[in-house]
């Protein structure tokens, strides 16, 4: 793994002041150095010149189905929903990625380098979410952390599948009190083991052990909602179990924007470019961001891939900046918000020494959609770079 020096580009780190013309320094696969033209680079390291170029921190998608909802595969590659018990809480996206999913080479060509994996919103409680790196043989050198959160949905998606087979959940009041459930047996599960007398061992319980984690403070609560009173349920079961929540999708969170905020609770908006497939999306806005980081609401981006494919994720961006999102918060909201609802703010998300080489170098600004990903680098390995012969993009083998 060479050292390099990626020189005189915009350097855009996040975390810091833009420097117009700027040195990263990487070596053995971390950033050691972010600095201006003034900053010396050691013998042995390989000139990158990036004149003309931006220098940004490869972007995170929290919110993806990236491996389990496969594209172009058809139903041998859906694995983004285990639908047939209200609480799978057990289960973990973790199981279900496929590295050969077309998505994770589409993700890196539109500079998105890391992803949150979840399974889907069927289940009133979905399963373990996982952070992965979109490169990688096996999904096991791919992972950041794991679990990085339990996915849950409130809203029509487990009403519909349940209320169809004609058994619990078929309403809302159903599925918030499945996931309530979810929470008392994990506490009484907890308490059990805390009780345990010692060479008597608890019988194991996938399901608590998962949620268990949610209520120790270890993993958040991702909860799958739209519409803003479904928001509104999602707040009141966090604030009875006192658990860390994070708010998914958020179509109408732009609505009690004022609410949030005072719940500290961070918001993952997405997809917005969407039709009104279903009531859920009546009020979708490209004003919501800016209205909810106004309001001082913590938020991040998301396509929800395959949904909204993952490489127009900065051109969604872009719409809700020319929609009044603040341009800063803009990438932030693609970055090092990301890194830090999924916990992984320790290596990614932003250009600061001891961070993963995880970067892009961008022909222009990432919010233009004039502008495309000239190469992309991950551990500080080049992964790939823009043919403009071609106008092809090459992966490394």
């Amino acid at each position: 793994m060479s050292s390099l020096a990626i020189v005189r580009g915009r350097v855009e780190p996040i975390v810091g002041e833009p420097i117009e013309r700027g040195i990263v320094l990487v070596d053995r696969g971390r950033i050691v150095a972010v600095g201006d033209m003034d900053l010396d680079i050691p013998h042995g390291y390989r000139v990158v010149p990036a004149d003309g170029c931006h220098v940004v921190p490869g972007l995170i998608d929290v919110h993806t189905h990236l491996g389990v909802a496969e594209e172009a595969e058809g139903w041998a590659g859906d694995d983004m929903n285990e639908m047939t018990d209200p609480n799978t809480a057990h289960v973990r996206a973790l199981d279900g990625i496929n590295p050969a999913d077309l998505g994770f080479r589409d993700a890196i060509a539109g500079g998105v380098l890391a992803v949150n994996v979840n399974p889907g919103s069927g289940n009133p409680i979905g399963g373990q979410t996982v952070a992965i790196k979109c490169w990688g043989r096996t999904v096991d050198e791919m992972v950041l952390r794991s679990p990085s959160g339990v996915k849950s949905a409130l809203g029509e998606n487990p009403k519909r599948v349940y209320g169809n087979r004609q058994q619990m959940p078929s309403s809302r009041l159903g599925t918030a009190a499945v996931i309530r459930e979810g929470f008392v047996r994990a506490r009484a599960y907890l308490d059990k083991l805390a009780a345990a007398e010692p060479g008597k061992p608890v019988e194991r319980d996938l399901r608590s052990e998962a949620i268990g984690r949610v209520l120790q403070g270890e993993i958040p609560w991702r909860q799958h909602s739209h519409r803003a009173d479904d928001i509104a349920t999602g707040l009141r079961i966090a604030r009875e179990f006192g658990y860390r929540l994070v708010i998914d999708h958020g179509t109408e969170a732009y609505l009690i924007a004022d609410v949030i905020a005072e719940h500290g609770v961070p918001v993952v908006v997405g997809p917005l470019i969407s039709g009104r497939v279903k009531v859920e999306l009546r009020n979708i806005s490209m004003a919501g961001p800016g209205i909810l980081a106004a309001a001082g609401v913590t938020i991040a981006l998301t396509t929800d891939h395959p949904f909204l494919p993952i490489h127009y994720l900065t051109h969604q961006v872009a719409l809700a900046v020319r929609e009044g999102l603040d341009r800063t918060t803009a990438l932030e909201s693609i970055t090092i918000n990301p890194a830090r609802i999924a916990g992984i703010d320790d290596r990614l998300g932003s250009l600061e020494p001891g961070k993963d080489a995880d970067l892009c170098v961008w022909t222009g600004d990432p919010l233009d959609p004039m502008s495309r990903v000239e190469s992309a680098y991950i551990g500080g390995r080049l992964v790939y770079a823009y043919d403009h012969e071609t106008r092809q993009g090459v992966f490394s083998s």
